[in-house]
């Protein structure tokens, strides 16, 4: 498995990471041998960065449940600020407030069965609420405690910026693919400079690039409709010239030729799809830069109004 340092926290991680949303939200707490196959077999298989938050439904525990005794072998990520008492994809009065990030690590560190996190993600707020910069003081409490060993943001456009000029996260969670290609354009450069961690998430689109059949996980978001239409409209101006029959392969290979990014975290509860993202990477994804040069200009093309999708 190909590794990547993030940033500069010195810890080595896999530039494929899995992103544990998929199985809090579709397993339950007592789906404890599926959590496991898939968590183990990633593990097993050179995948070395877990990626999860307090609000994805029952992901910290299944983590906690099933792979704790192999913590060593693993960079594990979590995200905080949002309420416990908000209900999925809704807001509440007490997100982002600091005693609500410090009850969000307390209870991670509880359902993860460990004494801290290697990375604490503020999750996805607003510019208005990181330039109070009562939420930032709280995670660097955290970290300064030793529950957590660095601190980044998650989140997009605006506010990523923002959180990106200040100097003081050590990495960036992201949006970016093949349909969604911003941060190429306002993140990556400030990234460079200050040798910030780049996490990639949604790297493969949701399979919106010729999907076999609508993407179901995510529904909720209605970011799923607008990656599709995107996809069409790219596809729509004409054949690539060397693109690979896999589209998960394309998608893949388009993130990874980045080198800013140090991981591209994917999502999934299927072990399959798991198995076949590890192949991907183990024999090496080349794409053409004509090809990629392609993607660059379509986008450039027709997503002026485009914004990342938070």
């Amino acid at each position: 498995m190909e590794m990547s340092f993030l940033g500069n926290t010195g810890l080595k991680i896999s530039r494929l990471g899995i992103g544990l949303a998929e199985i809090g939200y579709q397993l339950t707490s007592e789906n404890i041998l599926e959590a496991s196959n898939l968590l183990n077999t990633a593990i097993d298989n050179g995948i070395n960065f877990l990626d999860t938050s307090t609000c994805y439904g029952v992901s910290e525990e299944l983590i906690g449940k099933t792979v704790s005794n192999r913590r060593k072998e693993y960079i594990l990520a979590t995200k905080c600020g949002h309420s416990p008492k908000r209900k999925p994809f809704e807001k509440h009065p007490e997100d982002w407030l600091p005693l609500t990030v410090e009850q969000n690590i307390n209870t991670s560190l509880k359902r993860l069965k460990t004494d801290y996190v290697d990375l604490l993600q503020i999750h996805s707020c607003s510019l208005e609420i990181l330039k109070k910069g009562e939420i930032i003081e709280a995670l660097q409490k955290i970290r300064d405690s030793g529950k957590a060993r660095f601190i980044g943001y998650s989140g997009d456009n605006e506010a990523a910026v923002y959180a990106m000029s200040l100097g003081l996260f050590d990495t960036l969670q992201t949006s970016f693919n093949l349909v969604d290609q911003k941060a190429r354009q306002n993140l990556f450069s400030k990234v460079k400079e200050n040798n910030t961690g780049l996490i990639i998430k949604r790297p493969i689109a949701n399979a919106s690039w010729r999907p076999a059949k609508r993407p179901i996980y995510g529904t909720e978001e209605n970011y799923i409709d607008y990656y599709l239409d995107r996809a069409n409209e790219m596809i729509e101006l004409g054949p690539f010239v060397d693109e690979p029959e896999d589209s998960i392969e394309l998608a893949l290979g388009f993130v990874l030729s980045h080198n800013v990014v140090n991981t591209a975290i994917v999502g999934t509860q299927n072990h399959k799809h798991l198995l076949n993202n590890i192949a991907l990477l183990n024999k090496g994804i080349n794409l053409d830069n004509n090809l990629i040069n392609d993607l660059y200009l379509r986008f450039d093309k027709l997503g002026d109004d485009w914004v990342q999708m938070s």
